[in-house]
């Protein structure tokens, strides 16, 4: 079976966020890395994330909030491991999200109101798997 790529892009972000907030973070992994398969919030955060997945028509995975302490990422906030376990939410998701295996193409990118973050995710999924 052929391997194909999946981009899964992540998202962290305060509660102050915005949809814009989101919108705009998406919008730079978009130019830096192309087109993205699927969206990912830990299960807390999914509205926001919902919505804007029905925006744009893209599907939305929940991940467990319990899981995030158990990623390694690769960046380092003290706020968010202090209310998530995690050095980068937006990153340990889309890990999460991608599933095993999976590799970040880089450490998350904050929105230009630094009130959201996201990141990216690939894994390889066999041609004819359903994810």
């Amino acid at each position: 079976m052929k391997a194909q790529a999946l981009h899964v892009a992540g998202f962290g972000f305060r509660s102050e966020a915005s949809r814009a907030s989101l919108g705009q973070a998406l919008d730079q992994l978009i130019e830096h890395y192309g087109a993205i398969d699927k969206l990912a919030a830990a299960h807390s955060m999914l509205p926001l994330v919902e919505e804007l997945g029905r925006l744009r028509g893209i599907e939305v995975i929940a991940v467990a909030d319990a899981e995030l302490p158990t990623v390694t990422t690769l960046t380092h906030s003290a706020l968010s491991l202090q209310a998530r376990g995690t050095g980068s939410v937006a990153e340990a998701v889309a890990l999460l999200a991608a599933g095993p295996g999976a590799t970040l193409l880089g450490p998350r990118i904050i929105s230009a109101d630094r009130q959201a973050t996201a990141a990216l995710a690939l894994s390889e999924v066999s041609e004819g798997t359903t994810e």
